[in-house]
């Protein structure tokens, strides 16, 4: 499947907030949203000084672009998400981002194994990963409660994963929703992801509204 590579720093500059979507540079000084605080592109410095509330379209498009960004998913890929949260009961926007937190390279994530979404993909599309013992190689896997996520045998050989629990106990800790242990490095999802658990500054009604239309 297709997938963005081109430079994420223009992405989180476009929408005008961070996106963390590299890790811990974007906690730094270097990050772009900080050094350069206006849109990318030749017009971007106008854009800059023209930027108004917009149209309801306007912010209903940047809502939904600023969720794919966030985690890493392409136009096709989300429409589907959508129409399966269309489909299930309940509030159609938290079903979405339950939807989109239940990806097993968000879990990672969130997990602290990794320091981006896109570094969690890539562990995950490398095989690192297991879910329930087997290993599992697909990000967009939509993880179960009761599930347990850890790491390969094979893998746990690599320095990166030896220094992992170190590491871990300098980040922030798991969401209520999942229960990691740091003795065995796995992480076990308790229950389904609700709207409160979820800390990411978005708006999904307007994505509603936007897919509505």
């Amino acid at each position: 499947m297709a997938r963005y590579t081109g430079p994420v720093c223009k992405l989180c500059r476009r929408e005008g907030e961070k996106l963390f979507l590299k890790g811990a540079r974007c906690l730094s000084p270097k990050c772009a949203v900080e050094r350069r605080t206006y849109p990318p592109g030749q017009h971007g410095r106008e854009a800059q000084f023209k930027r108004g509330r917009g149209s309801d379209y306007a912010l209903q498009l940047r809502e939904k672009q600023k969720a794919r960004r966030i985690y890493g998913v392409l136009e096709r890929q989300f429409r589907r998400y959508f129409r399966e949260a269309l489909r299930r009961p309940g509030l159609t926007g938290s079903n979405l981002l339950s939807l989109l937190e239940s990806r097993l390279d968000n879990i990672v994530y969130r997990l602290g194994w990794a320091d981006s979404r896109a570094h969690a993909r890539q562990m995950v599309t490398h095989g690192h990963i297991t879910v329930n013992g087997r290993r599992t190689n697909i990000p967009s896997y939509q993880v179960r409660p009761g599930d347990v996520i850890g790491i390969r045998e094979g893998s746990r050989k690599r320095t990166y994963f030896k220094e992992l629990p170190a590491y871990i106990a300098d980040r922030p800790p798991a969401p209520e929703w999942l229960e990691l242990d740091l003795a065995s490095m796995t992480g076990t999802v308790l229950r389904v992801p609700e709207r409160r658990d979820i800390d990411m500054p978005l708006n999904e009604q307007l994505i509603v509204e936007y897919y509505s239309r």
